[in-house]
């Protein structure tokens, strides 16, 4: 059943978490809806979308805090369960390091919309996880920033002390 997007501002300007308008769930298994053009139009989401990524990882994995100038990111879960945080990297604004956290999840279905020169990070709360992405602009390393997870200037809250990161998040000044 095809329902209007649900769209709820939250604390920092230009991210949105959405409930996709179709999602449906039976004996069978589910169908969701994760993108209708027509429908984020119509809701005011009128960002271009150019490639969809997909990562997987297994508990304890934490990915980030990465984004760039340009990109904006509509994010979702595509199985599993992950905390989600997003960070203004945006170093010219009054809101410079302020955070929002979500958890997504195969079961909630949310989505998050990311707007450019925010950090998005995230962690993997369940044994096999799928965080997927669509992408406004195509993926290009150099031209991205990354903060350390864990860098003091945010005070993130993560629900882990010790979480396993690839040799790039694990750097002090990346």
């Amino acid at each position: 059943m095809t329902r209007p997007l649900h769209v709820e501002k939250t604390a920092l300007d230009g991210v949105l978490l959405i409930t996709p308008p179709t999602i449906h769930e039976d004996f069978r298994g589910h169908y969701i809806e994760t993108y209708n053009k027509k429908l984020y139009h119509e809701a005011g989401i009128t960002v271009e979308f150019v490639q969809d990524d997909v990562s997987s990882s297994h508990r304890h994995v934490l990915r980030g805090i990465h984004g760039d100038a340009e990109t904006w990111k509509l994010i979702s879960c595509l199985k599993g369960r992950f905390y989600l945080v997003i960070v203004n990297c945006d170093t010219a604004s009054a809101t410079f390091g302020r955070w929002v956290a979500f958890t997504l999840s195969e079961v909630n279905r949310k989505q998050v919309l990311v707007p450019p020169n925010h950090g998005t990070s995230h962690l993997m709360l369940e044994d096999f996880s799928i965080f997927h992405y669509k992408q406004s602009s195509y993926y290009d390393r150099p031209t991205q920033f990354t903060y350390r997870w864990d860098d003091p200037r945010f005070g993130i809250y993560w629900p882990i002390r010790d979480p396993i990161l690839s040799a790039r998040d694990a750097l002090r000044d990346a």
